[in-house]
């Protein structure tokens, strides 16, 4: 299938709001409209440490499910794939984004192959998002703690008391340990003082800090949130993280 037509049918499946379920008791694959959609109120992206229009994505396909349930009597699934950002999607059988039209008679019914390639799909997705976090962990621009302490001027103790009250920032991935970003440490040579308004702002989820600084931004004239604060743009940068936070933009 061609870019465009996969483009167009992406498209129409957004437009159709369609999600594909799974029964719980069956196995079968259902396609389900999605129920009378309400707005999200912006605490909830804040609470989240995402977007408001990335919480709508799970919030939908829960509302669709739910009523669905209801109507049908019968327990419903769906899987949701959260990326090292934070960005959730809801996937469906094969990997492919919950966002296609309806489907035939003859897709409804779930063998034992399509099962297995489920489960090798869903974990191939998993080990997507491990080695992402692992490339951005391996970057040139990650220390240690002991290489960050040294960097710092200071001892591996003071680092890991700092992480702990968010006054640097650290990522953690799943053999590495602690990686501290280099450049957040300004000119004085002190991590921004900024950090701990920013952890607060997006309830405290290293990752969700990580892309508002690694990230360009427009409301930031196309600097990375490090770069406006190197800047001295600590304000521009706190108002960046409360529209994230509220969903205004991303």
């Amino acid at each position: 299938m061609s870019d465009t037509a996969t483009k167009s049918r992406r498209t129409e499946g957004r437009r159709a709001k369609h999600f594909t379920m799974r029964n719980a008791h069956t196995g079968q694959l259902l396609t389900v409209k999605q129920a009378k959609h309400t707005p999200l109120p912006k605490e909830i992206g804040r609470s989240l440490a995402m977007s408001t229009n990335s919480v709508a994505v799970v919030f939908d396909a829960l509302r669709a499910a739910s009523f669905e349930s209801r109507n049908a009597g019968t327990a419903l699934q769906f899987v949701v794939e959260v990326e090292p950002d934070g960005e959730p999607r809801i996937v469906e059988a094969f990997g492919d984004p919950l966002q296609t039209a309806s489907p035939t008679a003859g897709d409804l019914e779930m063998s034992a192959d399509e099962a297995a390639e489920l489960d090798v799909a869903l974990g191939e997705a998993r080990e997507r998002g491990r080695h992402a976090v692992a490339e951005i962990l391996a970057g040139e621009d990650m220390l240690s703690a002991d290489a960050f302490a040294a960097h710092l001027k200071t001892t591996r103790e003071t680092v890991n008391s700092r992480r702990k009250t968010h006054q640097v920032l650290a990522l953690q991935g799943a053999t590495r340990g602690y990686r501290y970003p280099v450049w957040q440490v300004g000119e004085d040579g002190r991590p921004f003082s900024v950090l701990p308004v920013l952890f607060d702002i997006l309830d405290g989820n290293p990752w969700e800090v990580y892309r508002l600084l690694a990230q360009r931004h427009a409301e930031l004239d196309g600097l990375t949130g490090w770069e406006a604060l190197a800047r001295r743009q600590d304000q521009a940068v706190v108002e960046t993280a409360r529209g994230i936070a509220q969903g205004t933009f991303a």
